[in-house]
């Protein structure tokens, strides 16, 4: 397989990881100044944006849910899919009219796009009122960024060749459930996958900063942690023996946080130890996302997933059986170049095997420097969407299958904000991730309860508290 570019290359090759410490000292010079901060993408995403909260309320600004109110406006950006891509740039023409009416606004641009190869410079070129390009290796220096901001553009985009950061501060957008990062960047190459080029090779933090963090959340009251990483189960193969996702797995239960989750998974790093590691725990939940994108082996090596089908049915079974009442997800990718019917239909094929409890479906969309991009998208979007609806209609039928067997049974729900639409309701997650919506529970956020379910639809639950 060709790679696109010496980019890769670069990324492919060793790298020396620094591991370094953040120094947070600021005066809050921006004191009363306000600022609105728009994320798309992933998890991962949405996790930089509490670590570049913290750094704006250090400098003073108060965050506005109003864009039209603020004083300063922060894209964080994604590349995996076209439609965040497309909502961003046409979000973007909104702020340049706000940067009319206000020309004191500062406008920044961070996160996955300005990593990509030239879109910095575009931005520079096609988007001048934008004042500040950063991107997801430096997010630490977006206050002097700010701070030092001239009349013209200031860009500061580090190559993929990232260091690794402890002590980061976050504001969190949660007192109760809380992301963990326990690594940076991703080594799989995946050929339709964008976030090598963006976020870099892998760098794994070392253990035990991350049993630090998660212990210092216990303290705080936190009862749930969710690992991050793009691949969280090859976590310390960039590090020692001792370092591995099992080992890790295992310190994080012994801190007792009462409940742990992780995303996401690759099934060619699942290991029988770290299967057996989360059954052994109560406190590690009994939910795997494990994307499988496609049921066609062909399929499957074209976009470079490093298993066959039946491999990944195997792991899934074992799954099934080594850890009890598990729930299990996926990611599913239909028109990928040269995707046949017969290709497709295999795909239908393993979700019908798998009855998945849910799952993300997406139309493929090239992304610009990845070897899938080189391929011929030789389906017609008609077709990719026909696809895309009978996928979800097996999808759905499978999930309101999962979800009626809760009728009637007490579950335990995490409880972490009101319900929008119930006076005094509240919703929540199962252990196995199920959302439910509880009645009459406002006064119990925060806390795990047993909840009794008395309504199943296809992607929620109802359920009312079981007082004993």
């Amino acid at each position: 397989m060709n790679l696109p570019n010496m980019q890769e290359a670069k990324i492919r090759g060793k790298q020396k990881v620094n591991y370094l410490k953040h120094e947070h000292n600021y005066e809050p010079v921006f004191k009363g100044k306000k600022f609105f901060l728009k994320t798309y993408g992933c998890q991962m995403n949405v996790h930089d944006s509490e670590e570049i909260r913290f750094y704006l309320n250090s400098l003073g600004f108060i965050e506005t849910q109003d864009m039209n109110k603020s004083d300063l406006v922060v894209l964080n950006t994604c590349a995996i899919r076209e439609n965040a891509h497309d909502k961003f740039y046409g979000f973007l023409g909104r702020c340049k009219h706000l940067k009319r009416e206000n020309p004191d606004l500062i406008i920044a641009v961070g996160g996955c796009m300005p990593q990509q190869s030239n879109v910095a410079t575009t931005l520079k070129e096609k988007h001048p009122y934008v004042d500040i390009v950063f991107g997801t290796h430096n997010i630490h220096e977006l206050p002097k960024l700010i701070l030092e901001k001239k009349k013209e553009q200031d860009i500061e985009v580090y190559s993929i060749e990232g260091n690794v950061y402890e002590n980061t501060q976050y504001i969190r957008d949660s007192k109760i459930t809380a992301w963990v990062n326990i690594m940076y960047g991703c080594d799989k190459f995946c050929t339709y996958c964008i976030v090598p080029y963006t976020r870099g090779k892998q760098r794994s933090r070392h253990l035990k900063e991350i049993v630090s963090e998660v212990e210092e959340l216990k303290k705080k009251g936190y009862q749930e942690v969710t690992l991050l990483g793009q691949n969280v189960n090859a976590y310390g193969k960039d590090l020692s023996k001792d370092e591995s996702f099992a080992n890790l797995l295992t310190s994080v239960a012994k801190t007792n946080i009462p409940r742990i989750r992780f995303v996401t998974s690759h099934p060619w790093d699942f290991t029988d130890d770290l299967i057996d590691v989360i059954s052994k725990y109560p406190n590690i939940m009994p939910y795997i996302h494990l994307p499988i994108q496609s049921g066609s082996n062909k399929i499957l090596k074209l976009m470079g997933r490093r298993y066959t089908k039946e491999e990944y049915l195997t792991l899934f079974n074992k799954l099934k059986t080594k850890i009890p009442g598990v729930s299990i997800t996926t990611d599913i990718i239909v028109g990928f170049p040269n995707e046949t019917e017969q290709d497709f239909l295999e795909t239908l094929d393993v979700v019908n095997t798998c009855q998945f409890d849910g799952a993300y479906t997406f139309i493929y969309s090239p992304r610009e420097a990845t070897p899938a991009s080189k391929m011929p998208d030789n389906i017609s979007l008609e077709e990719k969407e026909q696809r895309l609806r009978r996928l979800n209609e097996l999808v759905n039928k499978y999930s309101l299958n999962h979800n009626q067997e809760y009728l009637k049974k007490i579950v335990k729900v995490l409880l972490i904000d009101k319900c929008e639409k119930e006076e005094n309701g509240a919703f929540g997650y199962t252990e196995t991730m199920k959302l439910v919506n509880v009645k009459d529970a406002i006064d119990y956020i925060g806390q795990i309860v047993d909840v009794e379910i008395t309504d199943a639809k296809s992607f929620s639950l109802n359920g009312i508290i079981k007082k004993i």
